[in-house]
């Protein structure tokens, strides 16, 4: 995964280098291929979602599908030949751009453990379609764009547009989505449904690198569309968090795993030294081993824990492995290190001992009784 992400971030510098290491003719020139490049890396982050994710989040799906669209529509909008391939290309943008946002808070929702209504999505997703409908008009309406016209600047196809009346409205739909994630990061802290502070910190840097991005996009006149960039740098972000929060789920899913299943009380613990005595009526095992056994419970790991109770409770090796999402190779390693502690060869005589203590715990409750 590290290199995977590494490899991600030289990609990056290799954009950021091309957009800002050449001459300003040259520079608009290579902008297409920018462009080219941040929609492969938009791919690759797309396919190291469905690998790295190992409980699919379907709305990062849709998030990275959506940055890969964004930068799709603005490489085909950089080498377009005419103007209604320009125009499509630029619906092909607005697109990714409308459902992006709508993708970015659902995870931040989902990442900060903020609970919401069925309708919310619903209602979100009528709006997106309505704003992509109202972005998509030009060439057909002009309450988006009054007017437009294509042309090409230094080898590097763009349109010339005179905005609408309803061209506010996607200032407006961004702003409320940037203001919404604000919100729900700011409840999370302050409610601490979030699982840790830098969480929040992190997923806040996120929203704010597009804030900022694309308000200087607005009051600059920068040929280059950064959002392109920031939005990567975004999903890296949030792919930071979810793999953080996914591997700290894996530790709490192991623990359960040992307070679930079959485990030893303390009062067996405090019975060892009666346990120790010859069973009545039981197969007789050396005192000695019950002891190392015992005493090896002690020295278990959670890991180990969690596998011994469960070689206890008669589960197959591949539900093992399933449970506690581990590899054969790793199932093996612990298993290892936990008949060494207790002083066993075999599953099959782990089970032998167990059942020798069990047998002799209910032989001395029914002496009692």
């Amino acid at each position: 995964m590290k290199k995977y992400l590494l490899g991600v971030f030289s990609l990056l510098l290799i954009i950021l280098g091309l957009s800002g290491c050449t001459a300003v003719g040259e520079k608009n020139a290579s902008l297409s291929i920018i462009y080219g490049v941040a929609a492969i890396v938009s791919l690759l982050l797309l396919v190291g979602c469905v690998f790295l994710v190992r409980k699919k989040n379907y709305w990062f799906i849709v998030l990275f599908s959506s940055v890969l669209v964004v930068n799709t529509g603005y490489t085909l909008l950089s080498v377009s030949s005419c103007l209604d391939m320009a125009l499509l290309a630029n619906r092909i943008a607005y697109l990714g751009s409308v459902f992006l946002p709508f993708a970015m808070l659902m995870i931040i929702l989902k990442v900060t453990n903020t609970a919401y209504r069925k309708w919310v999505p619903v209602s979100l997703l009528i709006i997106a379609i309505v704003m992509f409908l109202i972005a998509a008009s030009p060439g057909i309406l002009d309450i988006y764009y009054k007017d437009v016209s294509f042309q090409v600047v230094d080898g590097v196809s763009m349109l010339e547009k005179e905005y609408g009346p309803l061209h506010p409205l996607y200032l407006v739909y961004l702003l409320g989505y940037f203001f919404a994630m604000v919100t729900v990061i700011i409840r999370a802290s302050v409610k601490k449904t979030i699982d840790t502070t830098t969480h929040a910190v992190i997923i806040a840097i996120a929203v704010f690198v597009n804030i900022g991005v694309w308000f200087i996009e607005q009051i600059s006149n920068i040929p280059f569309e950064m959002l392109s960039i920031s939005y990567i740098i975004s999903e890296l972000f949030l792919l930071g968090v979810h793999l953080v929060m996914q591997e700290t789920q894996r530790l709490r899913d192991i623990v359960k795993q040992v307070e679930t299943v079959q485990t030893y009380s303390e009062e067996e613990t405090t019975a060892q030294e009666t346990m120790l005595e010859k069973p009545l009526g039981a197969e007789t095992i050396a005192p000695e081993r019950i002891e190392s056994f015992m005493a090896g419970l002690q020295k278990l790991t959670p890991a180990e824990k969690a596998i011994c109770d469960a070689y206890i409770a008669r589960v197959t090796t591949k539900e093992i492995m399933a449970n506690l999402n581990i590899k054969e190779s790793t199932l093996k390693y612990h298993s290892h290190n936990l008949y060494g502690k207790l002083g066993v060869k075999s599953r099959k005589e782990l089970l032998e001992i167990h059942k020798h203590i069990k047998s002799v715990k209910e032989i001395i409750q029914n002496t009692d009784n």
